[in-house]
């Protein structure tokens, strides 16, 4: 008789074909699209003091309205944006733009032309429920694409110790996170403690701050996010799979440890300065205490498994 070869190689699909397995077991996070992406989330101040003029006669938000539209009509089809807008008048979603969606431009830019300037700063506050969409999108997609957050802003938030204690968070967590100070008479306090900013004191300078904040979407290693499903090719299907879901939990938890603000309620001129605690289940207490280990374990098997595949 005579005897299959049972080799490692044999008994498992190529990697291309095991990365193709976990594509469908994961169908609920690629099915509708399995490409690489950049994502970014917009954060637009559209605050009282938005209707100040800059030079030339057209108010900060005027200005931020026509940037903003010309800017996102060059992007590729490869970069997703969402776009969250606080303290606008009348405006009951700060989601003008959810981020994944395909929704219409033509609509977008008459939302868009529809903002007007009204209440305070919360800027703290927007930041993390920019940022904490970002990490849920990156949990679902497990990592696969770039993450970014830009804030465009006239000026100080009212609630200045969210922003102190959520802006480390949110760049510890591997996001990227660019500021343009918009018609502001000094530096914004975020200048020295963002991954980049920029001033922009009159129209044109305000759309060249968009255009090359976008410019650098699309930075990002698409070859290192190819090879981490490379390396966990040769894994069984079910261990892979249960690698990434441990993995996706990883540092996409909500920014401060807190939940944000509903979507489904109207914004307020003037939203509280704190937010309250989320109570963290166990099950992910003890997650986050042993993920070291649990990472150091995955990698254990996937060193061990490449050096039997060398022997067989």
């Amino acid at each position: 008789m005579q005897r299959k070869n049972l080799s490692l190689e044999n008994r498992c699909p190529r990697p291309s074909w095991r990365i193709a397995i976990l594509l469908l077991l994961f169908s609920g996070a690629f099915a509708e699209d399995p490409g690489f992406h950049d994502n970014v989330v917009i954060v637009l101040d559209a605050s009282g003091s938005m209707e100040g003029a800059m030079p030339g006669g057209r108010t900060k938000m005027l200005a931020a309205k026509l940037a903003l539209k010309e800017v996102l009509r060059r992007l590729p089809p490869t970069t997703r944006v969402g776009l969250v807008v606080f303290s606008a008048m009348g405006l009951k979603d700060p989601w003008v733009q959810p981020l994944g969606s395909s929704g219409d431009n033509a609509a977008l830019e008459r939302v868009i032309d529809g903002l007007q300037p009204h209440g305070g700063t919360p800027l703290g506050a927007y930041m993390k429920i920019g940022a904490d969409r970002l990490l849920e999108e990156r949990a679902r997609l497990f990592g696969y694409g770039t993450f970014r957050l830009l804030v465009v802003t006239d000026g100080e938030a009212e609630d200045q110790e969210l922003v102190d204690r959520f802006t480390p968070d949110v760049m510890s967590r591997g996001i990227t996170l660019d500021v343009i100070g918009v018609g502001m008479r000094g530096a914004h306090t975020l200048a020295r403690r963002v991954h980049s900013y920029r001033a922009a004191n009159d129209p044109a300078a305000l759309r060249q701050a968009l255009a090359e904040v976008l410019a650098e979407v699309g930075g990002g290693d698409n070859e290192a996010s190819e090879d981490a499903f490379a390396v966990i090719a040769p894994l069984p299907a079910e261990l892979a799979a249960a690698a990434l879901r441990a993995l996706s939990v990883f540092r996409n938890q909500p920014i401060g440890g807190i939940e944000p603000p509903g979507r489904d309620v109207a914004v307020q001129d003037n939203p509280p300065s704190s937010l309250p605690i989320q109570r963290v289940p166990v099950e992910e207490k003890v997650f986050l205490k042993y993920h070291k280990l649990i990472v150091a374990a995955f990698v254990f098997i996937i060193v061990l498994i490449g050096l039997l595949k060398r022997k067989t």
